[in-house]
């Protein structure tokens, strides 16, 4: 149940992230997170996006790297403490999120996380025993 996430490996450079994105746009693809996170001479561009192939296309076509990975969409109700008790409840089954960030909702009064953690199906597994909603490909698609 996992979602894909792109990620993208891009010089420090002025003009690089802006042409990832029009890239992109040009194609239709619909960004719905991303995350950046860069040194002095490189950046790491994770992305969901509503076509993840046609993404990678196109990138790749245009000789950027990129990889896809898997992780964890959990929907959260909007109020303090959602996402305290998410770690809460990986951290007590000993599971650790490597990252983790926000993105674009549909549904009002929630929010979305994707979370980066080495046993995806463990982390779902405690999820869904705990009563938390996971997010699925087709909620990013539409």
């Amino acid at each position: 149940m996992a979602i894909q996430q792109l990620t993208v490996f891009l010089e420090n450079k002025q003009g690089k992230l802006a042409k990832v994105t029009d890239l992109l746009a040009k194609e239709g693809v619909d960004l719905r997170a991303l995350s950046i996170a860069d040194t002095a001479e490189f950046g790491i561009l994770r992305m969901i996006v509503s076509n993840i192939e046609k993404a990678k296309k196109v990138l790749v076509e245009n000789g950027i790297l990129v990889k896809i990975t898997d992780v964890v969409g959990v929907r959260l109700t909007d109020k303090p403490g959602e996402l305290a008790d998410v770690l809460s409840k990986l951290d007590g089954a000993g599971v650790n999120v490597e990252y983790l960030y926000a993105f674009l909702v549909p549904v009002a009064g929630s929010a979305y996380v994707a979370l980066r953690v080495a046993e995806n199906d463990e982390a779902e597994q405690i999820l869904k025993k705990a009563g938390f909603h996971l997010v699925e490909a087709k909620d990013i698609a539409s």
